[in-house]
């Protein structure tokens, strides 16, 4: 993951790391590679990373709250969201600032503690807004600007766990996670 967009040295951007409480989403381009499949039965279909799956429960097994906002409505999504257990979903969001603003406060928390993924133009306003406004590789030319964190990976292709890897060091407890899996 490199920094975009941005002078902040790495100790600020560690800092600003550690301090996420609350991780958000866009779907379409960020948990899958932003393509929709429909099918002759007008069925939607979308395809999810299995690491995204594992990187945002680990996330939520130590502790933090992450949610989904999307300006699409889905029942896929509501069937991934209700998989990984997201008490957070926000879907058919036409302003996702304002979609954001809510949920901070109805969960107490700030900007400057909560990291957003992003990869196209209405997801601009969070990622310039919250305290780690992160980008996946193939994000539009804005948005990576933007950003304070560009991932190597593209969305759909486990740039959600890369965050998610990134977040857990940062706050010293990616290791003891990895203990779990290796004892």
């Amino acid at each position: 993951m490199t920094t975009a967009g941005t002078t902040m040295d790495d100790a600020a951007l560690e800092r600003r790391l550690a301090a996420v409480q609350l991780l958000l989403l866009d779907c379409d381009g960020v948990l899958t590679g932003g393509g929709v499949i429909w099918a002759n039965d007008a069925v939607e279909a979308k395809t999810f990373h299995i690491r995204d799956g594992l990187g945002i429960k680990l996330w939520q097994r130590a502790g933090y709250p992450a949610g989904i906002v999307t300006g699409r409505s889905s029942r896929v999504v509501a069937l991934r969201a209700e998989e990984l257990g997201l008490a957070i979903v926000r879907q058919g969001v036409q302003d996702k600032r304002e979609a954001v603003e809510a949920i901070l406060t109805e969960t107490g928390l700030s900007w400057e503690q909560t990291a957003f993924i992003g990869d196209d133009l209405p997801d601009l306003a969070c990622i310039m807004r919250c305290g780690v406004g992160v980008a996946v590789s193939d994000a539009c030319a804005e948005v990576r600007a933007a950003a304070r964190l560009v991932t190597a990976l593209p969305g759909g292709g486990g740039a959600v766990r890369e965050v998610v890897e990134r977040l857990l060091k940062a706050r010293g407890q990616w290791q003891a996670i990895v203990g779990r899996y290796s004892a």
